[in-house]
């Protein structure tokens, strides 16, 4: 399991912010690197250095924190803190990891914290060995080969791996299934999906075409996609 989770918190209120800090100073295996009262100064840290997760709160001024995280290309793990409960669904519709309800427990912060840890701890199940990696089913251990996987779906805590002839569902996120892939043949193109470069077969608008899936390909990431997935190979019709 990882031992460190760098993290950040994004709040506008001064004693939320306190708050958080103390518990992540008593967490052992959390590394504050910062603190920001509003997302423009997140958004500016975030650019030059990476975390592993985000404290954000929702409802703050000039930009909340939906707003925020849907427009980060590449966003660390989120647990959002809010006051308003009714802003949880939104929340874990952007593939928030949790959300915390204010006044915060230290209790509950732990079993939140918790959960982003799991996530991130290696996969004993998807480690890749000779080419291939197993996934535990119904106490079952299936054997996946990388070059059967289409591409990979990131839905909260969950990632589900889809080949031509089945969907398999691991308990880890999208980035940690990332860093386990080969980058000549896979790529990340979207916030929630993975492909495999070798089975796309068309590009169509913003669309990758892999088997009967249509993939989204994000703004920033369609000109590598082009690149990658086009390339040299492009012959167009005089």
């Amino acid at each position: 399991m990882k031992k460190t989770l760098t993290c950040i918190v994004v709040d506008d209120e001064p004693l939320a912010r306190e708050g958080l800090e103390r518990y992540i100073e008593r967490t052992d295996f959390l590394e504050r690197r910062g603190s920001f009262k509003n997302a423009l100064k997140a958004s500016e840290f975030l650019t030059a250095e990476r975390v592993d997760l985000m404290f954000l709160d929702i409802h703050m001024p000039m930009l909340t924190g939906l707003e925020f995280l849907e427009g980060l290309p590449d966003p660390p793990a989120v647990i959002f803190t809010t006051a308003y409960r009714q802003y949880a669904v939104e929340g874990f519709e952007l593939q928030a990891a949790d959300y915390l309800l204010k006044p915060v427990s230290f209790a509950r912060f732990m079993k939140a914290v918790n959960k982003v840890r799991l996530s991130h701890a290696p996969s004993p199940e998807a480690a890749p060995t000779d080419g291939h990696f197993y996934v535990k089913e119904d106490g079952i251990m299936v054997k996946v080969r990388f070059e059967e996987v289409q591409c990979i779906e990131g839905v909260k805590d969950y990632i589900f791996i889809h080949t031509e002839k089945c969907r398999h569902m691991v308990l880890t996120n999208l980035k940690a299934a990332e860093e386990k892939l080969d980058s000549d043949h896979f790529m990340r193109v979207h916030r929630s999906h993975i492909v495999n470069l070798d089975h796309v077969t068309a590009l169509e608008g913003n669309l990758l075409h892999i088997g009967k899936h249509r993939i989204p390909v994000s703004k920033q990431h369609r000109a590598e996609v082009l690149e990658r997935v086009v390339g040299s190979k492009l012959w167009r019709r005089e």
